[in-house]
């Protein structure tokens, strides 16, 4: 049976990366069994022969109205699927998804029958906001990291700022490398309308968004880049977590260290667009 990847070298190139990342969600534990899920928009390698695919599934409903959506097309990773089943076979672990003119729901079109992500509101919320904002961004990621996870038990870390700055001041490459910080989103129900809200509002001053005590949400031009947001974070929440098992709270850099760095560097205040 033909796949959608046939003929169209740069989707499966688009594929091949989300594969490669799902391998590394997996290898840092941060993926168990069929956690985590990944959206990336491929709108444009979508040519005449795509665009008049025929559903291969009922038509279903995302659970609100996303008008920037009207014809594009996802790849999704399905729900209950896992990451390290992802990163071997990608079309028989995700779906290719096309929005409906009603902009409400979807439908699958490739490559075989495979539910999309369960929490598919929160991630096309965010890439309705991406488009409507003229954003370069294409991909949304969720995952476990499991330092980050760890310090949003701590409800001193969830008050506006804490958290960034913490990791901020762990490790220069933390402020280079995710220059917005960490937004939080305090504990909602994984896959409602309310934790897509909730992200969505974050997600306008953010690239990574803390879900409490669940993971985090990142968007990034494409899916190397939302991990590698990710990743640097984690890394600093790893750092601080290692000083405190030694015993001491680690002092980390001073506001006006953190300050050099970034008017040396020009580290971007927004969102690029």
């Amino acid at each position: 049976m033909r796949s959608i990847l046939d003929y169209r070298p740069e989707l499966q190139d688009v594929i091949n990366e989300v594969a490669e990342v799902t391998g590394y969600l997996w290898q840092k534990g941060w993926a168990e069994r069929n956690g985590g899920n990944i959206t990336v928009n491929i709108t444009e390698f979508a040519d005449d022969e795509m665009k008049a695919m025929p559903a291969i599934a009922p038509k279903m409903q995302i659970g609100k109205v996303l008008p920037q959506l009207k014809g594009t097309f996802f790849y999704a990773k399905g729900t209950g699927k896992r990451m390290r089943d992802l990163a071997r076979h990608p079309m028989q672990n995700g779906a290719v998804i096309r929005i409906c003119d009603d902009c409400a729901s979807y439908e699958i079109i490739a490559d075989e029958v495979v539910l999309p992500t369960s929490e598919l509101p929160s991630h096309l919320s965010m890439q309705n906001y991406l488009l409507e904002t003229g954003s370069k961004y294409k991909a949304t990621l969720h995952t476990h990291p499991i330092e980050l996870v760890a310090m949003s038990h701590n409800p001193k870390f969830l008050q506006e700022g804490v958290m960034t700055k913490t990791l901020w001041s762990m490790i220069p490459e933390t402020l280079a490398f995710a220059p917005l910080g960490l937004g939080i989103v305090p504990y909602e129900v994984p896959g409602s309308i309310e934790l897509a809200n909730a992200t969505l509002e974050q997600i306008k001053k953010y690239d990574v968004v803390m879900w409490e005590k669940h993971g985090v949400c990142a968007v990034g031009l494409d899916i190397m880049d939302a991990f590698d947001q990710v990743d640097v974070l984690n890394k600093a929440a790893n750092i601080y977590m290692c000083a405190k098992n030694m015993g001491f709270e680690p002092e980390g850099m001073t506001d006006k260290a953190i300050k050099d760095i970034q008017d040396i560097f020009h580290l971007p205040k927004m969102r690029p667009c």
